[in-house]
């Protein structure tokens, strides 16, 4: 006789039992339950398996959707945001917008159902020309932490004289005196649009500042040749104490005179002078020759050496005066003598919130530096007169 066959519910799964053998029918419980665990992981790893690939297809239709698409591809509501958006990065960031947002920049008319988009900021911005005179790269400058810096100053010598035997010695007195750097002031303040400075994508600000650092080269230069001294640097123009020299006319310079001048000077100052004039007096100084036919001016021969003019070195200062009937439009000497002090590079502030109601932003430079003529008799300036 056939053994009978016992089937019992567990959950929702049938578990068959069969008699027979003399089994334990513990053990086919737990056989039955085995299989039963096994079968319900396989299902679940199954299930994963669809959701993960559910996931990656969600993943690529919301990545998909987030492209810039073509006519067409997108309803009129997503494609306008997406092109508002990539306006305003445009607006604020300029030819730097990222090219995914660049993708959705279109040039249309209104005919067409377009927008209208600006035209192109350049980044090149078209300037002048802005001369100043180097004469920091021939004086003494230093750099000082305080608003002005003195200088002490022998002002007069000791008087030995001949004694006999037995005579007794004179007394002598020296004499000294300071003379003051002070650092002069030199501000100016811009104001300039936040569209501008937004849609130029930087460079306008970066102009603005090239600007004032070319104003500020430029009236220190000029301060530094004819500068009065009254809240602004000592011109070397306009020391009372340097020597004059007079040309012998008042329309042609005279090469003699220019000889003369620079052995005017004492040894020790000539053999490290420098010459001084601008580029209109230096062109008529290169027609000149001396009495043997030889021509004052000398080009360089080596990279990096200047020209001379009598074997020193010139310089170009646009700043000084054309040949005229009573200007000095030629100044020879050593430049050393001539102290610039730093106290303050040109500081740039820019202040957002002042002007913010006018959508304007304020930027501001200060520059702190002075100058001054310590010794005025190592100098000589050509005078354009008879006498």
């Amino acid at each position: 006789m056939r053994p009978m066959a016992k089937t019992e519910l567990l959950g929702s799964t049938a578990i068959t039992l069969k008699d027979g053998g003399g089994d334990d029918p513990e053990d086919i419980v737990t056989k039955a339950l085995t299989d039963l665990t096994q079968t319900v992981e396989k299902r679940f790893d199954a299930q994963d398996a669809e959701r993960k690939k559910l996931s990656e297809r969600l993943d690529k239709i919301e990545a998909k959707s987030n492209r810039a698409k073509g006519e067409g591809d997108d309803d009129l509501d997503e494609a306008t945001e997406l092109e508002k958006k990539a306006f305003g990065t445009y607006l604020r960031r300029g030819d730097a917008v990222p090219d995914e947002d660049r993708k959705a920049l279109t040039v249309s008319n209104d005919e067409q159902g377009g927008y209208l988009a600006p035209a192109e900021m350049s980044t090149e911005f078209i300037r002048d020309l802005v001369e100043y005179s180097p004469i920091r790269s021939v004086a003494s400058v230093r750099g000082i932490s305080s608003p002005s810096v003195k200088y002490p100053k022998r002002t007069g010598g000791t008087n030995a004289q001949w004694e006999g035997e037995a005579e007794e010695a004179e007394e002598s007195t020296v004499t000294f005196g300071q003379l003051e750097v002070p650092a002069r002031k030199l501000m100016t303040y811009v104001d300039i649009s936040n569209e501008l400075l937004s849609d130029s994508g930087g460079t306008a600000e970066a102009e603005v500042r090239l600007a004032l650092a070319e104003d500020f080269g430029k009236k220190e230069g000029a301060a530094f040749v004819n500068g009065t001294g009254a809240g602004q640097p000592e011109g070397l123009m306009t020391h009372p104490d340097i020597g004059e020299y007079v040309n012998g006319s008042t329309t042609a310079v005279s090469p003699d005179a220019m000889v003369k001048m620079m052995y005017d000077l004492p040894a020790a100052y000539r053999n490290s002078g420098t010459w001084m004039m601008n580029g209109t007096t230096l062109g008529v100084i290169r027609t000149l020759k001396d009495g043997d036919g030889r021509f004052l001016w000398q080009p360089s021969f080596q990279a990096g050496q200047p020209e001379t003019i009598l074997g020193r070195p010139v310089v170009e200062a646009v700043d000084m005066p054309d040949i005229a009937s009573g200007d000095f439009p030629i100044l020879y000497g050593d430049f050393s003598a001539y102290r610039i002090v730093d106290r303050l590079a040109m500081s740039i502030l820019v202040n957002p919130y002042l002007l913010a109601t006018k959508g304007l932003t304020r930027i501001h430079a200060t520059r702190r530096v002075g100058g001054r003529v310590l010794q005025a008799a190592r100098f000589r300036k050509l005078k354009m007169s008879t006498s």
